[in-house]
């Protein structure tokens, strides 16, 4: 039988992608192989802060949820290629119905890590958790708190979503998952206090106060276009070398989108906005693909160390 038709093909890469607005060549990322696979669930969510680099709300559908039968093949292949970690992140990948199935069927394989608000999405379905402690592969987790005092985590995620974060955090803990917590870097914030802080309200509520922090600047909205310096050729060769430029995630990993209603391979986890970074159907050729580091978020890569990764 023929294979379906494609809705849109891989998107030309425009002169962008290989300039600045000045005529410099851009910086880029060479492929390094497959490490880690990340799937993105959808961009629905029970929240809807005002900061999400998604842009993730209730309903929303920029990117689709995800099925059993979108991931298994990706998985098979990423299999082949000798993927180390499967990572999965929303929206809230606990929308998703058949997320628990999905975890099952990645864990078999490899471990496994799940990016999550850890409120009421994942609270409710902490039953069908229970089956993947026994995976061959462990699966851990990472819960936002977006600051140690409750009223600056709400302002942005609304009011009594600190604390039912800190429950979901508790329950998994409690179940003998790993876990961790995704915060943001504050502006002019002391970094050693800030993560004393954390600790102490961690063993407040009798966690390990050693949790591993997981800091992130300000990505922006989709689409926006903040105005940071570009990172060039120049940049990634002064201020880089062959080693440190396998530390990106576009140098290590890729990410699977659910995009008009057809899977993806995208760069990696922050530049879904942009078709540009659209690698098309196949992981496998995706790893051929020179990334270019024009998009606002490869600033942060570059000047911050930012990643979702924890490998």
């Amino acid at each position: 039988m023929a294979e379906p038709m494609r809705k849109y093909q891989t998107p030309q890469k425009s002169q962008d992608w290989f300039r600045t607005p000045l005529g410099d060549a851009r910086g880029y990322i060479d492929s390094d192989g497959l490490r880690e696979l990340w799937f993105h669930t959808g961009t629905a969510c029970n929240l809807a802060c005002d900061f999400c680099l998604e842009g993730s709300k209730p309903g929303d559908t920029r990117l689709g949820l995800v099925k059993l039968n979108d991931v298994r093949p990706y998985i098979s292949e990423a299999m082949e290629l000798g993927v180390e970690q499967f990572s999965f992140t929303g929206g809230e990948p606990f929308l998703a119905k058949d997320f628990p199935g999905i975890l099952q069927l990645a864990s078999a394989h490899r471990p496994c890590l799940v990016l999550t608000n850890g409120t009421e999405a994942l609270q409710r379905r902490s039953k069908e958790l229970v089956p993947l402690l026994s995976s061959p592969h462990p699966v851990s987790f990472r819960i936002s708190l977006d600051h140690y005092e409750e009223h600056i985590h709400d302002l942005g995620r609304g009011v009594g979503n600190f604390a039912k974060a800190l429950v979901g955090l508790k329950l998994l803990y409690d179940m003998g998952f790993a876990i961790s917590v995704a915060r943001h870097i504050w502006p002019d914030e002391d970094q050693q206090a800030t993560e004393a802080a954390f600790a102490e309200l961690f063993s407040a509520h009798d966690l390990p106060g050693d949790i591993t922090l997981v800091a992130f600047p300000d990505f922006a909205l989709p689409g926006s276009l903040p105005d940071v310096p570009h990172v060039t050729t120049d940049c990634m060769t002064r201020y880089q070398n062959e080693e440190s430029r396998k530390d990106f995630m576009c140098a290590f990993s890729r990410m699977i989108v659910k995009q008009d209603g057809e899977m993806r391979t995208y760069a990696c986890t922050l530049v879904d906005d942009d078709r540009e970074y659209d690698l098309g159907v196949s992981l496998t050729d995706s790893l051929a693909t020179r990334i270019s580091m024009k998009h606002h978020r490869c600033y942060s890569c570059f000047a911050y160390g930012s990643s979702c990764s924890e490998m």
